[in-house]
């Protein structure tokens, strides 16, 4: 697999468990799920247990993609490419598993804006 392909593939892997720590427990242990009276301590642990697999993904998805170690892209350019996978998985996991959230043509604008930070990033 070329580094292009396992770099992004891992990011989004890692980004999956980014979101489901950063905003999973909104969902599943929330005033409706009957589990609101469960301790923040152990959210936060759950949280944390979900992180350490972020790091599993994130940390080769630089090592691989980084210029300094051998890889395709800049530092910068591994920073945008992240941005856009987090973007993309935070309003696949939002508009799933929230279904009250609505996106408008504001997000849609801004969305557009960091693609265009893509290519000017890679542009240069």
């Amino acid at each position: 697999m070329s580094k292009y392909i396992s770099t992004i593939g891992l990011l989004v892997l890692s980004n999956v468990f980014m979101t489901l720590a950063w905003y999973g427990h909104l969902k599943f242990f929330n005033k409706d799920g009957g589990h609101s009276s469960t301790p923040l301590w152990t959210i936060i642990l759950l949280s944390w247990g979900l992180a350490f697999f972020e790091y599993c993904f994130q940390v080769p998805a630089n090592r691989i993609g980084s210029s300094e170690t051998g890889g395709p892209f800049t530092l910068v350019q591994l920073k945008i490419i992240q941005e856009v996978i987090t973007l993309i998985v935070f309003m696949i996991f939002s508009v799933t598993f929230f279904k009250n959230t609505r996106f408008t043509y504001n997000h849609l604008i801004g969305f557009a804006l960091l693609v265009g930070a893509v290519y000017f990033i890679f542009k240069a």
